[in-house]
């Protein structure tokens, strides 16, 4: 498991185990689902020393505080039966645009709240792009056109038989690289957003939104050093909710999702990236790279939200260093 993967999930456990915690009380019936997901997070966490385990628990007990605070149901129950399930997610919901990894429900309420839990990255996606990958239909449910796969067939055919002489082949043995390979497949993909954006008037740009951000509301908890940061994507105004007379500490609003493709450009001089421009300050970068050093017949995108509309509640907690 890579490192990255490995850090990530535990910090998923730490959180799960922080709210198990902060929450059980004799009239708050808490219980943790015990699943294939939840078990892999825990032998995550517990392969890190005691010192590392203390400064996952540290982070997210701070960002735990704040969420009971402005998530009054997590804390109140109806009734004794009224029970506050906890659940780490399988990776395979990511596909489906679901991004959240921890989730707190409360099926007699019809209530859930969920958290993407980061790690010291801010990448909202990885997806990748390939001859057999339709990304208009993974991505928004439109498929991509004919036009689309005609124009990186023959660079995909050129990496599939440079594996195919060579399977230890490398990218750096491939002379101008970036402008034989890079370029053309980001022009194919730049010029079909486009043209789907132009044949489907306004869906496009609130379905990118939804499959690259996250198509359920979440609180993204972004785990620094000695820091952690609290993101809402409010995008369809489930987060914050009250539980009867009792509100949260803090307003967050709804985010507006975008209704508008501005513009897709490259990003300075790059060759590796583009910037994808949205009307209510929505605003994201895709970087095109290889993802191993080995020659293989796809490719991989680095996606990251540059900017947000300015309503995207924001918050830093400051944890003294131990």
């Amino acid at each position: 498991m890579a490192i990255q993967t490995k850090t990530g999930k535990a910090f998923e456990y730490a959180l799960l185990k922080e709210f198990y915690q902060q929450l059980k009380s004799p009239d708050n019936n808490v219980i943790i689902i015990d699943s294939e997901p939840y078990q892999t997070a825990k032998s995550c966490f517990e392969s890190f020393s005691e010192d590392e385990q203390g400064l996952y628990s540290l982070v997210s007990s701070a960002a735990i505080n704040f969420l009971v605070d402005i998530e009054p149901r997590l804390s109140n129950s109806i009734n004794p039966e009224d029970t506050l399930q906890l659940e780490i997610v399988s990776d395979s919901e990511g596909q489906s645009g679901d991004v959240r990894d921890v989730l707190a429900i409360r099926l007699l309420q019809k209530w859930e709240i969920g958290i993407s839990a980061k790690n010291n990255h801010r990448a909202v996606k990885h997806s990748r792009l390939s001859q057999k990958i339709d990304f208009g239909k993974k991505w928004v449910g439109i498929p991509c056109s004919k036009t689309y796969f005609d124009e990186i067939r023959p660079i995909f055919d050129f990496l599939t038989n440079l594996k195919v002489k060579d399977k230890n082949s490398k990218w750096t043995s491939i002379p101008d690289m970036h402008d034989k390979i890079y370029v053309p497949i980001l022009n194919a993909f730049r010029t079909e957003l486009l043209r789907l954006d132009k044949a489907n008037p306004s869906q496009i740009p609130q379905k990118l939104v939804e499959y690259l951000i996250g198509n359920k509301d979440f609180y993204k908890v972004i785990k620094g050093d000695n820091k952690v940061e609290i993101q809402a994507y409010n995008l369809h105004g489930t987060l914050n909710q009250p539980f009867g007379k009792i509100n949260p500490k803090a307003k967050i609003q709804k985010l507006k999702l975008p209704t508008r493709l501005i513009e897709v450009v490259y990003e300075g001089n790059s060759k590796t990236t583009l910037i994808v421009s949205l009307n209510e300050g929505w605003q994201i970068s895709f970087r095109i790279h290889n993802a191993s050093s080995r020659v293989e017949p796809s490719l991989k995108f680095d996606i990251n939200l540059i900017s947000a509309p300015h309503t995207l509640f924001n918050n830093h907690i400051f944890i003294g260093e131990k």
